[in-house]
C-alpha cells in the first residue's frame, strides 16, 4: 500500500472514530462510506437492511463472485481516552474497532480497483448493527445474497494481544453462539418485618443464582465449552418491603447445538424447581444466535491470502466465547472469519474497553488481506 493511500485511510478511520453511531443509527457513517466509495469510483447501492451499503466491482469475463464484509456500528460506552480524535458523541464509542474494519474494506476496494490481476465480481458489504441489533439478519432479509451474488464470504476482526498484522485462521469454530436469558421469580409481597406472610423472591433468587453456576460444571461435558453469566439483578423498591418479583438477566455461550439445548433445559428446569420450592412461579425467556464457524476450503484460501499479502499466519489460537453476527452469513454461504492482530493491548486497549483504539498501522495488512482473499476466492474452483 502506498503512503498516500495509507494516510488517506488513517484520516478516514479517525474521522469515523470521532463520529461513532450506535446500531440502526449509522446514518452519517453510511453517508461517509458512500462519499468515499464515490471518491474511489466504486459503484454502490445504499439502504440495504437499514443503513447498509453494498459496493460492487466487476472485472473481466469470469462469472465467479465473492463477498467481503465489514461492520460499521459503535457501542454505548463513554470513551475515557485523551486521543485527539476521541469520540465526540457522549456515551457512544468505537470500542470494538468497527471504524477500522469499515476503513479496511474501503482500502480493499481501492486496492482492487487499481489491480488488473483478477476477474469476476467482488461485493463489498458494509453492514450496520452488528452489536446485537440484528444487522446481518436485516441485510439477509433484504435479499443481500440474492441481489448481490457472492459464492463465498469473508470478514475479519481486529484482535488486541495478537501481534500486529498477524492473520489468525481457526479450524472450524471461531466465535460462540451468543444467547441471552431473563428469569423472573414472582412470589407474594408484604412487610419486611412480617416475612412469614410473604413468599420472598429475593431469597429464592439468591438460591437460583448459586444453582445456575452448576449448569456448566455439572451438566456440560468437560470436553465441550459453555458459559453462563448473570449480568443484572433487579428487585425491590423499599428497604422495609419484600417485593412481588425479582428478575435477573444474563448471557450464555455455546458452540454446539446439543450443548445449547441441554443448557437451556437446565436453565428452565432449575428456575422452575427452585421457584416451586419457595412457593412461587418462574418465567424464563431466552434468545440465541449462531456460532461463527469457518468452512475448510475457505480457511485454506484465508491462509493463502495471508501468505500472498506477506503476512504472518497462525492456526493455533483457540476459539473465543465472544459472538459475531457474521455467523448468519456463514450459515448461508461458505466462508471464513479471521482475526487480524491489533498489537499489544496496552493501557486498557482490549475490545469493549473505554480506552480501546484500533491500530492504524495494521490498515495495510487488513486491506491487503481482504483484497488478497477476494482474489484467492475468484481464482479457485466454484464451491
Amino acid at each position: 500500500m502506498d503512503r498516500d493511500l495509507l494516510d488517506k485511510l488513517t484520516a478516514w478511520r479517525r474521522h469515523l472514530h470521532a463520529h461513532p453511531e450506535l446500531g440502526r443509527h449509522e446514518k452519517a457513517t453510511s453517508a461517509f462510506v458512500q462519499e468515499k466509495l464515490t471518491e474511489l469510483g466504486v459503484p454502490f447501492t445504499a439502504g440495504i437492511g437499514g443503513h447498509g451499503v453494498v459496493a460492487t466491482l466487476k472485472r473481466g469475463a469470469s462469472e465467479r463472485s465473492v463477498g467481503l464484509r465489514a461492520d460499521m456500528d459503535a457501542l454505548p460506552i463513554q470513551e475515557a481516552s485523551d486521543l485527539p480524535y476521541k469520540s465526540g458523541t457522549p456515551n457512544v464509542m468505537h470500542a470494538c474497532g468497527h471504524d477500522g474494519h469499515t476503513t479496511a474494506l474501503l482500502g480493499a476496494a481501492a486496492l482492487l480497483k487499481g489491480d488488473e490481476g483478477w476477474s469476476g465480481t467482488v461485493q463489498f458489504v458494509f453492514q450496520p448493527a452488528e452489536e446485537g441489533a440484528g444487522g446481518a439478519q436485516a441485510m439477509l432479509a433484504d435479499g443481500v445474497l440474492e441481489r448481490f451474488p457472492m459464492e463465498r464470504v469473508f470478514a475479519l476482526h481486529n484482535w488486541p494481544g495478537l501481534e500486529a498484522g498477524t492473520v489468525a485462521v481457526h479450524r472450524g469454530p471461531v466465535m460462540s453462539e451468543p444467547g441471552r436469558f431473563k428469569i423472573t421469580l414472582t412470589g407474594k409481597a408484604g412487610h419486611a418485618a412480617l416475612p412469614e406472610q410473604t413468599h420472598d423472591p429475593i431469597v429464592a433468587m439468591g438460591h437460583l443464582i448459586v444453582a445456575l453456576q452448576t449448569i456448566v460444571s455439572r451438566n456440560v461435558d468437560p470436553m465441550e465449552s459453555a458459559v453462563v453469566s448473570i449480568g443484572q439483578v433487579h428487585g425491590g423498591l423499599a428497604s422495609n418491603q419484600i417485593p412481588t418479583s425479582v428478575f435477573i438477566e444474563g448471557t450464555f455461550r455455546t458452540f454446539v447445538p446439543a450443548v445449547r439445548n441441554r443448557l437451556l433445559a437446565r436453565l428452565k428446569g432449575i428456575a422452575e424447581n427452585i421457584a416451586a420450592t419457595f412457593e412461587m412461579t418462574a418465567a424464563v425467556e431466552t434468545t440465541h444466535g449462531s456460532a461463527t464457524i469457518n468452512t475448510a476450503p475457505e480457511e485454506e484460501m484465508a491462509v493463502a491470502a495471508g501468505e500472498a499479502a506477506g503476512l504472518a499466519v497462525r492456526r493455533d489460537l483457540k476459539a473465543s466465547t465472544t459472538g459475531e453476527d457474521f455467523a448468519y452469513f456463514l450459515e448461508r454461504r461458505p466462508g471464513c472469519y479471521i482475526w487480524m492482530g491489533n498489537g499489544p493491548a496496552v493501557n486498557g486497549g482490549d475490545l469493549h474497553n473505554d480506552r480501546y483504539d484500533f491500530n492504524d498501522a495494521i490498515l495495510p495488512a487488513a486491506s491487503g488481506w481482504l483484497a488478497a482473499v477476494a482474489k484467492q476466492a475468484l481464482a479457485s474452483n466454484a464451491p
